[in-house]
Parts: structure tokens; sequence; C-alpha cells
């Protein structure tokens, strides 16, 4: 028999331990024979165990060794399921083998990396279909607010730029062992398969970081040093607003005609 797992700190580990809030995650899913599911960080395992009776192949990414020599042993009968030893932020996705599957990932994300987890999301938005995340409270109502709001910011803009961002319920803190300190939320994010940027992606990272950076100020001041006033003057935006007022359409427009006009240096 194996011993209890006792969560790491250092790992941000609060395993997910009620089976009623992981059914309804993986229905979430919504797993069909043409996916290929990937779980961040399955922990224990409660998730994995839903998504295995699916029937379609599923890769569980696992830091911890002591969880993943938990599964291995008692998910061995299941040959769709691979469990991999690794921090999912480095994680290649072109070594799947995915035979033109849809690319669907889930999981509970450790708090301290889920900032971390989701600009990786934006670098492989392209492979990804949908994402089904628990994340913290707070961190939901801002990937899903909208312009206007003060939790507007730089997540809800990327997000909300590539995939259709949505809350679908809250759980209580007691749902998880250790207990956290805060609530947490499960959203669902389904890319928008017929959307193309037009600028690159760099770009636009940049710009929406430089102009939410100095939220407090007008675009005019938060962004002249990216773009300079006279560029400003030539271009049919309006910088007399703040970060948060502007609509994520006119986000992409702008960062268009500023590469058009060689304002971002390649990294």
């Amino acid at each position: 028999m194996f011993q209890e797992i006792r969560a790491k700190k250092v790992l941000g580990q609060h395993f997910l331990v009620d089976g009623n809030i992981a059914g309804k995650i993986v229905a979430l899913v919504d797993a069909t024979v043409d996916d290929l599911i990937i779980e961040i960080g399955p922990g224990l395992g409660v998730l994995t165990r839903l998504l295995v009776t699916k029937a379609v192949p599923v890769v569980a990414i696992e830091l911890d060794e002591r969880c993943v020599t938990r599964l291995k042993s008692e998910l061995s009968g299941f040959a769709q399921l691979k469990i991999i030893q690794q921090d999912f932020l480095a994680f290649d996705f072109s070594s799947l083998d995915d035979s033109g599957r849809r690319v669907k990932l889930v999981g509970n994300l450790p708090y301290q990396i889920t900032s971390s987890v989701f600009f990786r999301l934006l670098a492989i938005n392209p492979l990804v279909d949908k994402a089904v995340f628990m994340v913290q409270k707070e961190v939901a109502q801002r990937l899903v607010s909208s312009p206007g709001g003060k939790s507007f910011g730089i997540l809800s803009v990327l997000m909300q730029t590539f995939f259709e961002v949505q809350l679908q319920f809250f759980v209580t803190c007691l749902a998880f062992r250790p207990v956290p300190k805060v609530d947490s939320a499960v959203i669902s994010l389904e890319r928008r398969g017929d959307f193309q940027l037009g600028c690159a992606l760099s770009s636009y990272q940049k710009l929406i970081k430089q102009a939410f950076n100095q939220r407090r100020k007008l675009l005019r001041n938060a962004l002249r040093d990216l773009i300079g006033r006279q560029i400003m003057e030539q271009l049919p935006f309006d910088f007399n607003r703040r970060a948060e007022q502007v609509p994520i359409e006119e986000w992409v427009k702008l960062c268009q005609q500023l590469e058009k006009r060689a304002i971002f240096v390649a990294e």
C-alpha cells in the first residue's frame, strides 16, 4: 500500500478530492474519439481516473515523482494513458503523436504558476482546441472581465483575443486537501478557429504589457516611449483613453498598424 502523499508547499499543491467537481470538469472537456487530452498536474488522479474512461488518448504531465509513481501503479491497465514526469511549462508539444487529433487541455492549476500556464497556452494556441482549468476565483473573474472594468487587464486581453473564455462555476476551498485560503473557479477556453492575429504574437504581447503596466496613465503617455508622439498623431486610434477602456478588436488593429510601421524590433 502507498503512504499518503502530503502536498508540497514548494509546488503549490492543493489536491482536488471532490469527485462531483471532478465529474463536472471532465464533462466540460467533452472528450470525443477525435481528441487528445493533456492533463496538467494530475496529482492524486481524481480527474485522470475519469478521463481514462472516455476511451481517448490521455497524456498526464506531472512534476512530482511521488504522484507519477502512484498513478503509474494504479492506472497501469489503461493503455491509452501516458504519464510523463516533467514540468508542463517545459513540455515539448512537437513530441506528441496526435495523428491529427484535436488537443484539449485540462487541469487544476497551482496558483503560483497560473499566469505562466496561460502565457504558455498563448504560445501554442494554434495547437489547442479547448482548455478547461481550475484557477483561483479572482483570476477567473479577471479573465472573463470586459473592457471598462478595473479587473480587465493583460491576461483578459490576451486570452480573450484567441479564445472564447467562460466562467463555468465556482468551487469552495473545501474541495481540496490541504484546504487553501481562497476559493477557486472553473473556466473554459475555446479557441477562435477562424481568427488571425495579423501581427506577431511577440509584438502584440509587448503592446498590451506596455499599455497595462502603466494603466493609470492615458495611453498617449503609457505608450509614448514605444510608439512616439508623431506616429500616434497619424494613427486612427484614440490614445486619450486608459488601457482598460479599449476593446480587444482595437488592440488587434493597432498592433497591425504598428507592425506595418516597423515599430517593433525583433527580439
